[in-house]
């Protein structure tokens, strides 16, 4: 089974209006409202392969019975660390130019009991699993290293699965973790440099993998994903989809790829399972997650070639 751990859970609300102009009336086209949080994300992807997963997190008493709603359509099992408060709301306005434009909220504070409380119960739930995914970010207040106590009270059996950047991402490699899944502009920002070119990709990666990654799944978007164990290499390209919405494709890459990595895949594997994934994700507007027959159909077509 594998855990995964929401440490701050979000509704995505998209709306679609044909102009957006400041001080004026809009009517809105089309709404679609999304209960997310990247482990959240994981966890429905991981269920839609119908593989075993638990999630865990903080949740707010005010709005969480929703999230609860949508974990159990998709078949989640979940046991949270309830705060008091609502979960966060980011609005994601889209005009007829394709120019989105993003208010964000702002996360509640999670007091220093609850936080030791998700600790312990991290700590109690890994012990059957076989591996547990931590990803996004953190609550209002809360420190980076936070991200490295959460790791740190798993057995030292379960395989650690991490998507964050920045500070978090160096406190969770300090404990060692088997894969760890950045793209682009979260390893620039990581790293605080331009990276452009393959050999650039390689060289941040294996940078990581001395900080303590074993792996790097790299995300290139529309363009597929690099996998790196600083020895070997490879580089897999996406497949031409329609692109309906890009919430929840590094989720779902994420999940694919814990699942293959738990089942013992090969690079190869873990590679292939989590570009396919990601593709998936993009064609489904109404979802943050990926169908598994669409997921089935990509994974066929891909191929991988060692760089």
């Amino acid at each position: 089974m594998i855990l995964t751990v929401c440490l701050s859970p979000c509704i995505d609300v998209n709306i679609e209006v044909e102009s957006l102009a400041v001080g004026m009336s809009h009517k809105i086209i089309n709404k679609r409202t999304f209960f997310t949080g990247k482990a959240l994300n994981v966890a429905m992807g991981i269920s839609r392969l119908n593989a075993e997963v638990f999630s865990t997190g903080f949740m707010y008493e005010d709005n969480g019975n929703l999230f609860e709603q949508e974990l159990h359509r998709e078949g989640v099992p979940y046991k949270f660390v309830w705060c008091k408060g609502r979960v966060r709301e980011n609005y994601k306005f889209i005009d007829h130019k394709s120019m989105l434009t993003e208010i964000d909220d702002i996360s509640p504070e999670v007091s220093i009991e609850k936080q030791e409380e998700l600790i312990a119960l991290v700590g109690r739930l890994s012990k059957n699993c076989e591996a547990a995914v931590l990803s996004g970010g953190l609550a209002k207040g809360m420190s980076p290293q936070y991200y490295g106590r959460i790791l740190n009270a798993l057995p030292a059996h379960v395989k650690k699965i991490v998507d964050t950047e920045g500070e978090r991402l160096f406190s969770a490699l300090e404990t060692g973790v088997d894969l760890i899944k950045p793209n682009i502009e979260e390893l620039e920002r990581t790293l605080k440099r331009s990276i452009k070119t393959q050999g650039e990709m390689l060289s941040a990666c294996k940078e990581l993998i001395d900080r303590g990654a074993k792996r790097v799944l790299l995300s290139l978007g529309k363009k597929g994903a690099i996998i790196t164990d600083g020895k070997r290499s490879l580089y897999s390209k996406s497949v031409n989809v329609a692109m309906n919405s890009t919430v929840g494709a590094g989720d779902g890459m994420v999940a694919a790829a814990a699942q293959a990595l738990v089942k013992g895949g090969s690079l190869e594997d873990i590679l292939k399972c989590g570009v396919a994934a990601g593709t998936a994700a993009v064609t489904s507007p109404d979802s943050i997650s990926f169908g598994k027959e669409k997921y089935l159909e990509i994974l066929s077509t891909l191929t991988v070639k060692e760089i």
